[in-house]
This record gives structure tokens, sequence and C-alpha cells, in this order.
């Protein structure tokens, strides 16, 4: 990497990420103290391996990713494929489990997908940029990122599917596509979501949306953990119970409180003030990933960065809005904080494809 390439780096993105893993790190400590603070142990372990793929992904020009991505975008839907016939671990086939590591390939999927969806929007704008906009090449990048999408829904695991979808979503938005798509996209939305509800649906998914809307209705069965989740953020006050001492935390009543309820923890334990820092810290981390979208060399770096920005903002806001009690709960992780080694190295390789562009970047803002 060259000198100028080297200064051009948004380094505030990877400093705010390995801050938010810090303060994960904190949280699983306490959280796993009865546990002989195995998962904090091995969340060390994959930060440092995060850091080191991260590192590798940075240095090679994400141009050359690019052009390789076809190939890796065909693995992972050969992967999405053989997974469904794996055994379930709680109700979902999502992971190759081999041994030391489970293996989640829908999480590393997405920054492949993202990467193959850049090239293909990319190569059908390269004579046209209107091209977004015409019917059937609009209806190939679907189809480039239904496949995944249905594969991942199979599992099943919606919340994945879902942050598929908001990553293509801010993609497109950044291509150029038509606002009557958007329009007609919204629209559609809100004719399906009954008709999903009512027809397509299993029962566990319905379940959930029944216990977002009324938790108290089954407050020891499927409501308990969203009740136990809000009675911890409750609890923590301004300042918090302090570290080993959260009540829901400590005495086995949040669960999993190492992955989908961290925040609860946070909240418990360390109080409002530090988890409003936090998602000032994803705000920022936010804004400036966007600013790097904005200032990218190519339209491919600026493609690149919204479909990833696009998958923090989902799991940012669904992770911590079920946490509360404002979303449903769909077992997504809270980026850089929840325990995951999947998680932890995808999220990692975001970053250091994000922190390439930005290197690559020229001064005056990009225009489409």
């Amino acid at each position: 990497m060259r000198k100028r390439e080297f200064k051009n780096i948004e380094w505030m993105i990877g400093i705010i990420a390995i801050i938010l893993c810090m303060i994960g790190l904190v949280a699983l400590f306490s959280a796993t103290q009865e546990a002989e603070y195995d998962e904090f142990n091995k969340q060390c372990i994959w930060l440092v391996v995060s850091i080191g793929i991260g590192m590798i992904a940075m240095l090679i020009d994400y141009r050359s990713i690019v052009k390789m991505s076809p190939i890796f975008y065909g693995a992972f839907i050969l992967l999405l494929i053989a997974v469904l016939f794996t055994t379930p671990v709680n109700g979902a086939s999502s992971w190759f489990d081999i041994g030391f590591f489970s293996f989640q390939p829908g999480e590393f999927a997405k920054i492949f997908v993202i990467l193959f969806l850049a090239y293909v929007i990319t190569k059908i704008q390269e004579r046209d940029k209107k091209n977004i906009n015409h019917p059937l090449k609009l209806l190939i990048i679907l189809g480039v990122i239904g496949l995944p999408i249905l594969l991942i829904a199979k599992q099943p695991d919606y919340g994945t599917a879902v942050a598929y979808i908001v990553a293509v979503s801010f993609m497109l938005i950044t291509a150029g596509i038509d606002k009557k798509y958007i329009l007609s996209t919204i629209l559609l939305i809100v004719i399906a979501i009954p008709l999903l509800y009512h027809f397509i649906l299993p029962d566990h998914a319905k379940q959930r949306i029944d216990i977002f809307l009324n938790p108290e209705s089954d407050p020891r069965g499927a409501g308990y953990n969203i009740i136990q989740s809000k009675l911890a953020i409750g609890a923590g006050g301004l300042t918090g119970m302090g570290l080993l001492k959260g009540n829901q935390t400590q005495l086995g009543f949040l669960y999993p409180k190492t992955t989908d309820f961290i925040f609860a923890v946070i909240g418990e334990e360390m109080g409002f003030v530090v988890a409003v820092v936090i998602i000032i810290l994803y705000v920022l981390l936010i804004t400036k990933c966007l600013y790097v979208a904005k200032t990218a060399k190519d339209e491919t770096g600026s493609l690149i960065v919204s479909g990833i920005t696009g998958i923090f903002v989902f799991h940012m806001i669904e992770n911590i809005g079920m946490v509360m009690g404002l979303l449903p709960i769909t077992g997504v992780p809270l980026p850089f904080i929840s325990y995951g080694g999947s998680s932890l190295i995808t999220n990692f390789i975001g970053i250091a494809l994000i922190l390439n562009v930005s290197s690559k970047r020229q001064k005056t803002i990009f225009v489409k």
C-alpha cells in the first residue's frame, strides 16, 4: 500500500470498531464468569484472528477481490445448500460444526454476496447509468440476491435474510434506482405483511411477532426472554449495577446473554450512560461509512461500502430494538459486541473492505 493511500484511510472507522469490541469483551467477561470465562477467552482469540484477516483484506486491492467474487459467490451458494442437510441447532440448520469452531456460511456469505452484487451492478451500468432501472436488468440483480435469501430463509434464519434485503436496498439506492420502484416496493410490503403472517410464516415465526406485540401473554414461555431483558435494562439505571453484579445477568435469568441479549447485559451492569455511548459510536461508524461511500473512487467501491453499511445498520437497529422490546426477536447479533467467531470475522472483513475503498478514494465527492 502506497504512502498516499495509507494517509487516505478513514482510520476512525477501525478505531470505533475496536472500541466496540473492547466494550463487548468487558460485557462478556462479566456474563461468562459462571462458565469460567470460556466464551470470553474464545472471543479474545477470535478478535486477534479477525484483525489479522481484516488486515489482509485491507491490503489487497478491493477491485481484485471483486473480480474473483463470482467464484466466491458460487462457493457460498453451495455451502448454503449443504448446510441445510446438517443437524438442526435450536431449530435452525445454519452451522457446520467442525469441533473447535461452528462455521456459519450465512454470515460469511454476506460480504461475498455484496461483492458479487457490486460486480453485477457495475457491469450492468458500464454502458448506461440508467440500465439499473431496466426491468430485465433489475430482475437479474434481484435473482442474484434472491437465491441466497431463499436458502437462508429455508434454514430458517429470517433475521439474516432481512439483513441481505437491507444491504441490497442500500446498494440499489446508491446505484440510482428509480423512485417508482422504491414506492412500489413499499406498497408491496404493506400489502404482503398480513398475507405473509396468515398464510406463509411458520408457527414459531408468528409466535415471535405475537410475543413482540404482547410479551406478557406468555411470561413463563415465549415472552420470558424479552421480559427479562427489559427488566435487566430497567434495573441498570443511569450508571448500572456494576460488573459481575447484575441480577438478571448473574442469576441466569437472561438468555442467551452472550449473543442476542448482550446489550441487556450492558444496560444492567454498565447503565444507561454506556448504552448511549454505544449507540453514539454506531451512529459515528455508520456516518463515516456513508462518507466513504460518497467519496469512493469508483461506483464499485461506493456500492461495496453501501452494502456493508446496510448490514451494520440493520444489525444495530434490530438487536438493540429487540432487547428493548421495540422490535421482534430474530436472533441477530450486535456487531463487534456479541459473542461469535463467524460474526466477528465477517464484521472485520467488512470494515477492512471499507478502509480499503477509503484508501483509493479521491478528494472530490463521488458523483454518479
